[in-house]
């Protein structure tokens, strides 16, 4: 019997086949819903560990309502998921999710060389500006 070959396939990310335009569209609804202080605070908090509303609203001082309509933006952009635990739900990250507009930004920089030089040497830009150029 013969043995299985090892394929290697690489995955390639379906936004670089998206227009700036689809890709802006894609991004724009994860990045409003982060745009938040208190979501963003209620990520950094899910991040460390699953918590429920209640673990929530101890830890931000914030009314079980108000955790609630914060929540509903990061649910809805499947940025943290609801695991119905006993009678509340405990809320995760969906860190694929998380990742997607952060993989899409980071490689922004990556497009062009001059951008990647500028990046890893800030001081580049100011010695550029100050050179009118």
């Amino acid at each position: 019997m013969a043995r299985p070959s090892k394929l290697k396939v690489a995955v390639s990310d379906p936004a670089q086949w998206l227009s700036e335009r689809e890709r802006a569209q894609m991004l724009a609804p994860k990045l409003r819903a982060l745009a938040d202080e208190t979501r963003l605070t209620l990520i950094l908090l899910i991040a460390q560990r699953p918590r429920t509303v209640k673990e929530l609203q101890e830890a931000t001082g914030l009314s079980q309502t108000l955790v609630s309509h914060h929540l509903a933006p990061l649910r809805e952009q499947q940025l943290v998921e609801a695991i119905p635990q006993g009678r509340s739900n405990q809320y995760v990250m969906c860190c694929q999710t998380l990742a997607e507009p952060l993989r899409m930004i980071a490689s922004l920089a990556a497009l062009d060389p001059q951008t990647v030089a500028a990046c890893l040497h800030p001081e580049a830009d100011t010695s550029l500006a100050a050179a009118g150029g």
